[in-house]
């Protein structure tokens, strides 16, 4: 019974919180840095950085890019009216002026909705002019354990409206993850792009690159729109979008050195530094639960009885007092949470460590609201009795149905 908002759980917290997404600049940066061809450029943080990126580019056809970890920055628009985050330029006076209207403002887009994400640097690139606009991104499959690229010949558009439209201009290739691309693989799927035949070779060569990387990178994604043959047939990746596992921060410093905080939400930063996994939904049931099935199952059952999920809230095994007061303190900043459900398997963790932790918690932030609490495995005899005992809003429940039905009820009186 996993319905829509579970699914959208999913996806955006392996976007937001399994996942370290980086600004484009960054991205091309690390391209250029393997050979792949990409537009000359420089990032700028201030309106001066922009008026000399724009100078040493020395050319009279230039483009402004807006950074921010967005889709659709060209058809946004700005908290200050400003219109559209990408922009044809001529001069540095231009890019300076631009810049100044840009940075710091929040640009809102499709994606971002009405709260925007912050623009924290501008990109000052070369314009370059196409023959051919491609798409090409690199993903995980995880149905065969392995690694698929996706193609198409219509790039520079929205591939999601592409496919939609046209579902066989959407090449997929399975990829042995041990055996990487062979040449007869990239030149297939380069031979399916629309390129000249100049062109051909130069983009199987981007292509097996693409995967060297997505490998040594720990990457979940790359995603190359559009993958474009210029006029000169060269191949160039004219704007890139990077994915990069969480999991191998240890072993990728420098691209997690890239993490910008500022393009996620505060609450969720902070709660990454306590080991925990949070996500704001737009319900009135906060949920605490340790492990990411438990919690799409919680909400759920929260759904199945009326109630409204407010987050996403993964303790997972660090369940301690000072992380589950700082749980509580989390689902407490959206003001519309009007009751709170405790849903711990104490495997790994103890349900008397949890009990603490739900008592003082519940006394440290003078807790108003009531919490319905659900506990099951090693020590939970302890554990009720100190919870029955502790004079607090604390309703204690041993069956999940009767604990949703519970929380639903009291967060609707």
């Amino acid at each position: 019974m996993l319905r829509s908002i579970n699914n959208n759980v999913v996806r955006k917290s392996f976007q937001q919180i399994r996942n370290l997404s980086i600004h484009e600049y960054r991205s091309a940066a690390l391209l250029k840095s393997y050979g792949v061809g990409v537009p000359r450029g420089e990032a700028a943080r201030t309106p001066e950085e922009a008026f000399i990126a724009a100078k040493d580019l020395n050319t009279n056809e230039m483009v402004l890019k807006a950074q921010a970890l967005t889709g659709g920055r060209g058809k946004g628009h700005f908290d200050n009216g400003l219109k559209s985050g990408v922009r044809l330029i001529e001069t540095p006076e231009e890019a300076k002026d631009l810049a100044e209207k840009m940075l710091n403002h929040k640009l809102i887009t499709k994606q971002t909705g009405e709260a925007g994400k912050i623009v924290t640097a501008v990109y000052v690139v070369e314009r370059k002019y196409a023959l051919q606009e491609a798409y090409l991104s690199i993903v995980m499959d995880r149905k065969n354990q392995s690694t698929m690229i996706i193609a198409s010949s219509q790039g520079g558009m929205d591939i999601e409206g592409v496919a939609k439209k046209d579902p066989n201009a959407i090449k997929k290739y399975s990829v042995n993850i041990d055996e990487g691309v062979s040449d007869n693989l990239s030149l297939e799927i380069a031979s399916q792009l629309g390129y000249t035949e100049e062109a051909v070779p130069k983009a199987a060569k981007t292509i097996q690159t693409l995967y060297k990387i997505f490998k040594e990178k720990d990457a979940t994604q790359i995603e190359i729109n559009p993958l474009s043959e210029t006029k000169e047939h060269d191949v160039m990746c004219m704007d890139a979008k990077f994915n990069f596992d969480d999991n191998a921060a240890f072993r990728q410093k420098e691209v997690f050195s890239w993490r910008d905080v500022t393009q996620e939400d505060a609450d969720e930063v902070t709660a990454s530094k306590y080991g925990l996994n949070f996500i704001k939904l737009d319900g009135n049931i906060g949920c605490l639960v340790n492990g990411a099935g438990l919690a799409m199952a919680t909400m759920d059952v929260v759904k199945l009885y009326g109630g409204s999920p407010a987050n996403f809230l993964d303790v997972g095994g660090a369940a301690t007092p000072e992380t589950i007061e700082k749980a509580f303190e989390l689902i407490l900043t959206e003001k519309k949470v009007s009751a709170i459900f405790v849903n711990i398997f104490g495997g790994i963790v103890r349900c008397d460590y949890v009990a603490d932790g739900l008592i003082q918690a519940t006394k440290n932030l003078g807790l108003t609201i009531p919490v319905v609490v659900r506990l099951q495995g090693t020590n939970f005899e302890i554990a009720k009795n100190m919870i029955n005992e502790s004079g607090l809003k604390l309703f204690l429940e041993e069956d999940l149905d009767n604990a949703a039905e519970k929380v639903v009820e009291l967060g609707t009186k």
